[in-house]
């Protein structure tokens, strides 16, 4: 007998849980295989930033996921005398959370697990390995192995998430191309933190690059350089391991190590993430040295983009083209995220010690420009998502003598769009994602937005099941909420942040993909022109026509 599924997911790593989640969300039949009995415990990553816990916040996990951060953590980068050279704490909150946040994976993907398992409609299997796939205009049939016995499972699609040894990669032959640094990294992690101290440190010391990080429920990392002539084999010497702490603590006899681990410093990106009905996501698709934190957080992204672009080409609502925009749109970015980690990478691990002066005198100049120096604080190097191509609506923005347009004002199509606290008729400040059901959204600033909508959009967007939100200033929430149509949602604006963020831009509405990307910007009398260019970008069929009553 042959089983039949719409999506096979390989691998519960965080892009496979997070997007059975996503699917499991959306009724999508979904079967998630693991080869392993259990999930991954040994060290990894230790940074989750503020769009992925606004994914599990809209997974309904962020409160779960928050008791294993530590908010806000302080990154300290010290020379190789141990002076402060450079410090990174963003404390913004764009999107509605804390940008850097200390995490244990292990238990934050604990709760995706257990997230992923709330759901009828997905299917969990550890100890089940995918041994081989073909796939033809209808379907991907993929053989299983699980307790010394083969299987069969046809799925609508397969998504190869399986870590960066990918069986699906290696299956489609797909190109792993980039580098692997010939530094390695051993990670130690100990219960019971010696230190107690809540940041993060990174140690470009000339002589041997290291980290410290504070993380939940004291636990406490340290990550060494490995020197060349040293074997992966001294992770299991203790002496070893204790005479690369002697400077760090007192007594390293006295730790509690619980793991430990050595890895190397990938930097690598998959040639294709798709091929007919398979795609690759996650670290099958790239992967990154650890140093920015950001291996995890891209899993997730991934995880983001594909998950509404799957349900909607399973439902039948838009072309199985719409799966073309899933690289188009994140390969660009994570080019990017993985540039920025060799970079930093380099800076930390780096053993010339011109160079490494070089960087210090570099570092003391920043820190008398008070702009620059902020702008390093706040993580403004970090990559954020833009997309360019893909569902996205570029269109030339209306001219309006009625409303200027300042210097230096660019368009937000393709980026986040924010979320401050906001008010609604019910209650008072809420996450602007929590005033609205997920999914594609509507947000016009003080308009009725179906005022300015065709029949057939207005039909379109309740095939979408979308939302339709007229945001007003606070003072006129309740008035508004009383005379507005009943398939629109009045939000209100009590700090002004949704206002300036209008204020800054000649346009007064925007739709919204349920990945909270920008997929068009306009003033909302061009809102029906722009809607109907975004359901050609997204590849959308037609709404049904309603049978005569």
């Amino acid at each position: 007998m042959t089983e039949q599924t719409d999506i096979l997911i390989i691998g519960a790593g965080p892009t496979g849980l997070t997007l059975a989640n996503l699917l499991g969300s959306n009724g999508i039949r979904t079967v998630l295989l693991e080869a392993r009995e259990e999930l991954i415990d040994y060290p990894r990553a230790v940074g989750i930033d503020d769009e992925s816990l606004r994914a599990m916040q809209g997974l309904g996990l962020v409160e779960d996921v928050l008791q294993h951060t530590v908010p806000d953590q302080q990154i300290r980068i010290v020379n190789g005398s141990g002076k402060v050279i450079a410090g990174i704490n963003p404390t913004t909150r764009e999107f509605g959370w804390p940008r850097r946040n200390g995490f244990v994976q292990p238990l934050v993907d604990q709760v995706l697990l257990e997230g992923a398992r709330r759901f009828d409609s997905v299917d969990v299997r550890f100890g089940t390995a995918a041994v081989d796939l073909v796939q033809d205009a209808d379907g991907v049939t993929v053989t299983v192995s699980s307790n010394g016995s083969e299987s069969v499972i046809r799925a609508a699609y397969v998504i190869g998430c399986e870590g960066g040894r990918s069986f699906t990669r290696r299956k489609l032959g797909i190109p792993f191309t980039g580098e692997t640094r010939r530094q390695r990294g051993l990670v130690i992690d100990v219960a019971n933190d010696p230190l107690g101290t809540p940041h993060a440190v990174f140690g470009g010391d000339p002589n041997r690059g290291y980290a410290t990080l504070s993380l939940p429920h004291g636990i406490r990392r340290w990550e060494f350089m490995l020197l060349e002539g040293e074997s992966d084999e001294l992770v299991d010497s203790d002496a070893f391991l204790h005479s690369l702490l002697r400077d760090h603590v007192a007594d390293p006899g006295a730790l509690d190590i619980i793991r430990r681990r050595v890895y190397e410093h990938h930097a690598r990106i998959a040639e294709r993430f798709r091929e007919g009905r398979v795609l690759l996501a996650g670290d099958a698709a790239h992967v990154m040295p650890v140093v920015a934190g950001q291996g995890w957080n891209s899993c997730i992204r991934d995880a983001l983009n594909l998950g509404w672009k799957l349900t909607a080409v399973v439902r039948g609502l838009a072309d199985d083209r719409l799966l073309d925009t899933y690289a188009e749109e994140r390969r660009d970015h994570v080019k990017a995220m993985v540039d920025l980690s060799v970079g930093m990478s380099k800076v930390v691990t780096n053993r010339s010690k011109v160079t490494s002066a070089a960087r210090d005198a570099a570092a003391a100049v920043i820190d008398r420009l008070p702009k620059l120096k902020s702008w390093i604080s706040g993580q403004g190097f970090k990559p954020m998502p833009k997309y360019t191509r893909g569902v996205v609506v570029t269109a030339d923005r209306t001219v309006s003598k009625s409303v200027p347009v300042e210097d230096g004002v660019l368009p937000t199509v393709g980026t986040l769009f924010p979320q401050p606290k906001v008010n609604t008729p019910d209650s008072s400040g809420v996450l602007l994602d929590d005033a609205a059901a997920p999914g594609w959204r509507v947000l016009a600033w003080n308009n009725d937005p179906t005022r300015f909508l065709s029949e057939d959009t207005r039909a379109r967007l309740g095939a979408l099941n979308a939302s339709l939100i007229q945001l007003v200033p606070t003072a006129q929430l309740d008035w508004t909420a009383k005379h507005a149509p009943a398939d629109v949602q009045v939000v209100g604006d009590p700090a002004g942040e949704l206002k300036s963020w209008f204020h800054a831009r000649p346009v007064s509405a925007v739709v919204v993909r349920p990945d909270h990307v920008i997929a068009a910007e306009c003033l909302i009398q061009d809102l029906d022109r722009s809607l109907q260019a975004v359901f050609a970008k997204a590849h959308l069929r037609p709404a049904p026509v309603p049978a005569p009553a």
